[in-house]
């Protein structure tokens, strides 16, 4: 079979490619690789702190309206529901520029400073444009590739981890050492993509593609190639110092290396467009519908996974009359049955526990550098470190879990459990420092916290169906900002700020007499960190009982019916 493009051929393959899944999946990894930029709160917070005279407190305030908008996601997915996938993209990129460019004319001094709960609504708006991303090309994505979905959660996750790397070393070449240039890179670039981008995601017909999970793997290690290239110009930078030149050659071939699974997806297009030449069989006639996928072939109906059966007659209930009605786990439930069942709320819980405790290890990172005594420079890269090792975390639990489950049927949230425990050695080395323990305790809590999300995901979509999962993946992750906002604003800054007003009393000053509070030394960090391990502990004996539950459903073929209604490339 040829491989190549006759001159006519160009313009129609391009127009299928531009139009296909396996393009609208490289336009997920780059909006996802521009929707990360709350992880990059730990390098330009004390910009905000010193611009605005916040003490540590206020800034955990800010912290958690950021978290409480990264995860607040129900409202993108209801608007998911109703409205197609480029309205919730556009929503997105602008809410993600309206937010960022408010922060950072506050920062720079072009508006009045504005009120505690004003920065709080921007920080909160910007955050919560990650949702839309989320909602437009993830949840697409899983629609589009059911079979993988682990592996491709893991994969669009990883993208996300990585952003903030990505965005520091394009900020660096074009802004230079600029933490407040930073605020405005990230409010106009990430919706930029998601303008240029908006048409081309979108739901498409399932393909069963003989050789999927090895075009997965080739995008793991094309991802894999930018994580390290990532770790060590990170590292060199804070060794040798850069010139211009030097930062716009680094961002070029990280630029290259984001764009580089293009040409994965255009050598499976070209299988496609040449299987299409060289059919084998006759062709069978195909209609879709966007909303609930459908094979129609010679007026035989094949329906996914969630759609209704032809000819159904039967009434369908409220959505309030059912919730009692629950499904067999797999199938789809609605968006009450789901929020009302104990397997929800267990893993709820254990979000809870888990994601809570991270975020507040992750805002604080910053601070937790200079409380210790690192310079500058150094706890920028414990940033993005943060950022490198929370996408090898993602990935490694995408295609880690998802390989357990299809050969060794071993239940998804056994993976979150060991994750847990794993977190609370990070947390162990943070509120016991060492010489140079920070730079292993910001690797384990980046890998913990980014393994969790792909995770949760996963197991949301496979015990709760695909029907409404672009509102219940939204709804299972609201208990992180709960956890946030009490763990870090009303636990971590409340210690912290104690400890800082009792280092003020031996030095025989008042609060009255500094501009910023601050603390210095391995005691800032010890109660809160000590207790964010018992914390997460016990989120990891909780998704235990999760196993059990689920046990029995891993050892079958979830699978399956995926399948039986995909069509054959």
């Amino acid at each position: 079979m040829g491989r190549g493009l006759k001159g006519s051929e160009l313009l129609p393959f391009t127009v299928q490619f531009l139009r296909g899944r396996w393009f609208a999946l490289f336009a997920s990894f780059l909006i996802m690789a521009g929707a990360g930029a709350t992880y990059l709160f730990g390098t330009y917070s004390k910009e905000i702190k010193a611009a605005l005279d916040y003490d540590q407190t206020t800034l955990n305030l800010l912290g958690f309206s950021k978290d409480l908008g990264a995860n607040v996601g129900v409202f993108s997915g209801l608007i998911a529901e109703v409205t197609p996938t480029w309205f919730v993209l556009l929503v997105g990129a602008a809410l993600n520029f309206g937010g960022y460019f408010m922060i950072w004319l506050a920062v720079t001094g072009r508006i009045a400073k504005p009120k505690v709960w004003q920065m709080c609504i921007y920080i909160c708006i910007g955050a919560n444009s990650q949702n839309f991303a989320n909602t437009g090309a993830l949840v697409t994505s899983v629609k589009n590739f059911p079979e993988s979905r682990g592996s491709m959660l893991g994969l669009l996750k990883g993208y996300t981890g990585l952003s903030g790397a990505v965005m520091t070393q394009i900020y660096l070449a074009v802004y230079g050492n600029d933490s407040k240039s930073l605020i405005l890179l990230i409010g106009w670039l990430p919706a930029a993509i998601s303008v240029i981008f908006v048409y081309t995601i979108r739901t498409m017909k399932p393909v069963r593609h003989p050789n999927e999970i090895r075009v997965f793997y080739q995008f793991l290690s094309a991802s894999i190639l930018l994580a390290v290239f990532l770790m060590l110009i990170t590292l060199t930078e804070k060794l040798v110092t850069f010139s211009k030149a030097a930062y716009a050659g680094a961002a070029t071939v990280v630029c290259f290396l984001v764009f580089s699974p293009l040409f994965i997806s255009v050598r499976e297009e070209l299988l496609i467009w040449n299987m299409q030449k060289h059919p084998i069989g006759s062709p069978m006639e195909i209609t879709v519908d966007k909303s609930t996928p459908e094979i129609v072939e010679s007026k035989q109906v094949v329906s996914m996974p969630g759609s209704p059966k032809q000819g159904d007659e039967k009434v369908e209930k409220s959505c309030f009359l059912t919730i009692c009605d629950r499904p067999e786990r797999g199938e789809d439930f609605t968006i009450l049955q789901a929020l009302t069942s104990l397997d929800m709320w267990v893993l709820f819980l254990a979000t809870f526990c888990g994601l809570g405790a991270s975020l507040t290890a992750v805002d604080n990172l910053g601070q937790i550098g200079e409380s210790l005594g690192y310079h500058n420079k150094t706890v920028t890269s414990f940033v993005s470190l943060v950022s490198i090792w929370n996408f090898f975390g993602r990935v490694f639990s995408g295609f880690v879990s998802e390989t357990l489950i299809v050969k060794y049927k071993v239940p998804r949230p056994l993976m979150m459990t060991l994750v847990l425990l794993l977190a609370c050695i990070g947390y162990l080395l943070v509120a016991f420092p060492m010489p140079g323990s920070l730079y292993v305790a910001s690797i384990i809590i980046g890998f913990s916290f980014g393994a969790q999300l792909p995770l949760i995901f996963a197991i949301i979509s496979e015990l709760f169906g695909l029907k409404y999962y672009s509102t219940l993946f939204n709804c299972g992750q609201l208990a992180s900002p709960l956890g946030s906002y009490i763990f870090n604003v009303k636990l971590t800054g409340f210690l912290y700020d104690r400890e800082a007003m009792k280092d003020l009393a031996k030095k025989g000053l008042t609060r009255s007499s500094v501009k910023a509070l601050t603390c210095i030394g391995s005691h800032c960090y010890r109660l809160p960190f000590i207790i964010l391990t018992f914390v997460t502990f016990f989120g990891a004996l909780t998704s235990l009982i999760l196993v059990i539950r689920t046990r029995n459903y891993y050892r079958s073929d979830i699978y399956k019916k995926f399948r039986e209604n995909a069509e054959s490339l």
